[in-house]
């Protein structure tokens, strides 16, 4: 149980100090691991089931998660900057 609490604490403060982006997927794989975790476990009646379904959960959780973000922007322009060395891209709403 003491595991528990320490690895939520973990991914709780890591998602804290990343971008919207990142915490979206953090929470997709949070909330499919879990999932998967308990479908995993009842369906099988053992413990490597429930870790199977909660890694194939978290993965699942967390691509859905990215597939699905908003897309805020309508029109994207790029162009090489000189001074930059590189392209930059700027985008219209």
């Amino acid at each position: 149980m003491t595991r528990i609490f320490l690895i939520s604490g973990l991914c709780l403060s890591l998602a804290a100090c990343a971008t919207a982006r990142d915490q979206r997927m953090a929470q997709g794989a949070m909330i499919g691991g879990a999932g998967g975790a308990i479908i995993g476990g009842v369906t099988t009646g053992t413990t490597g089931g429930a870790v199977v379904g909660g890694v194939a959960g978290a993965a699942i959780g967390a691509a859905g998660a990215d597939m699905t973000r908003p897309r805020y922007h309508k029109q994207k322009r790029c162009s090489y900057n000189d001074e930059q060395q590189r392209e930059v891209c700027t985008y219209r709403y």
